[in-house]
């Protein structure tokens, strides 16, 4: 499929990634107005134009009847992270399991395919252990009849602590971890192109089996053959030993799978670790000393971004942040910040212009923005369509002053 042209995009949804995978593709025009998309990819223009602006013109949001040629909601703060990798890691929103998977960059993942965009197996591992398996079950919140976990950020990733060399991750421990989550991820795959019955949900449902002692029925021994399951179980079983070394706890020895008192013990137990190492890097975070994932994308000494803290376990109901009202006065002048240069293409222009506003206090006015950056060329004109992109995406937020150009903030 080399031959498409490049606004025609490999497509994955949530159930692709626990069940049978179906090839998907998926139109988008990320990046181009619209008389680019037209000229470019008129074919795929045409296709657009009669089968999604008819919709759009009945759509409430008036960003969205404007721009009715991209995406609702383009996710560029994932584009943009995904820039420079060759995969990213998924997991589908809401499922039985909640297995963790690498997935090829070209890859635009639907709304319900939680993404983290590192390439590194490190990460896999850490997120496919049952360090972080049975934290899941007892932080994510759970949908419908059937009780599925739904891996939701901000209850269950933005709270989850990371082993590292203060908790005795080392070089070598890395390289272990690594090694096998890469050998877990092409396991899976293996089997999964071998033979077309085998899915992650079926070699997780056997491996459960394999694991309490229950019986396998007929059709579970034909999948445990097909999908080599008692092979993913030693793979997991070494992956749970080494990320628990990584975390110093290897005292609490292997899980007790076969025994629910036993398991529900050994969980309490990790889980008091986890959020006793939870409150010990917000502390840390509090001083100043933040322990990146991707330092690259995340270190605002190397990119201009607001520093992401180690979210505080969270004991009370959701609430949503409090919102601007228009005529809102405007905020505290900052002092002057060094400015950058505006970046060629558009992904990094969107990027740089959200990082910006979510990392000044004050609300800005656009030319307060362009004063931030420097370069060559008519560049200013494009700024206008950026921060209502933005607004659309809820990456920004326009506050109305009378008698004066609104001011903008991060969202």
């Amino acid at each position: 499929m080399n031959d498409l042209p490049a606004s025609i995009k490999p497509y994955m949804i949530g159930t692709d990634i626990v069940r049978r995978q179906v090839p998907k593709w998926i139109i988008d025009f990320a990046g181009l107005t619209e008389s680019e998309a037209r000229f470019q990819h008129p074919a795929l223009f045409q296709r657009v134009l009669t089968t999604v602006k008819p919709v759009r013109d009945q759509n409430r949001e008036p960003s969205r009847r404007a721009k009715w040629w991209l995406f609702a909601r383009s996710n560029e703060e994932l584009r943009a992270a995904k820039l420079t990798l060759k995969r990213f890691i998924a997991t589908p929103d809401t499922s039985k399991h909640k297995p963790f998977v690498f997935v090829g960059s070209g890859v635009l993942p639907d709304a319900q395919v939680y993404s983290v965009a590192s390439e590194d197996a490190l990460h896999l591992g850490v997120l496919s252990s049952a360090v972080h398996q049975l934290w899941i079950v007892r932080a994510a919140p759970r949908l419908g009849v059937g009780n599925d976990l739904r891996w939701k950020p901000k209850a269950v990733w933005s709270t989850f602590p990371f082993p590292s060399d203060d908790t005795g991750l080392t070089p070598e421990l890395t390289n272990s971890i690594r090694i096998l989550a890469e050998q877990l991820d092409a396991h899976r795959k293996t089997q999964q192109a071998a033979h077309e019955a085998v899915t992650l949900t079926g070699l997780y449902n056997v491996l459960a089996k394999l694991r309490s002692g229950e019986a396998l029925h007929a059709k579970d021994k034909l999948l445990h053959e097909q999908g080599l399951v008692s092979v993913l179980r030693s793979l997991h079983d070494e992956l749970d030993a080494a990320v628990l070394q990584a975390y110093g706890w290897a005292d609490l020895g292997p899980v007790p799978w076969g025994d629910d008192a036993a398991r529900a013990t050994w969980t309490d137990s990790l889980l008091e670790r986890l959020v006793a190492l939870n409150a010990r890097r917000a502390a840390e975070e509090a001083q100043g000393l933040v322990r990146w994932l991707r330092p690259e994308l995340q270190d605002p000494a190397r990119r201009s971004a607001p520093a992401p803290k180690q979210a505080e376990i969270d004991t009370g109901t959701d609430t949503d942040p409090d919102t601007d009202t228009a005529g809102a006065a405007p905020a505290s002048p900052v002092a002057s910040a060094p400015r950058q240069p505006w970046p060629a293409e558009l992904p990094a222009q969107m990027r740089a212009v959200a990082d910006l506003l979510a990392a000044t206090p004050a609300a800005l006015t656009e030319a307060a923005l362009a004063d931030r950056f420097t370069g060559r060329g008519p560049w200013k004109k494009r700024l206008p369509q950026i921060l209502h992109t933005l607004e659309a995406v809820g990456r920004a937020r326009a506050m109305a002053v009378a008698g004066g150009p609104p001011l903008w903030r991060g969202a």
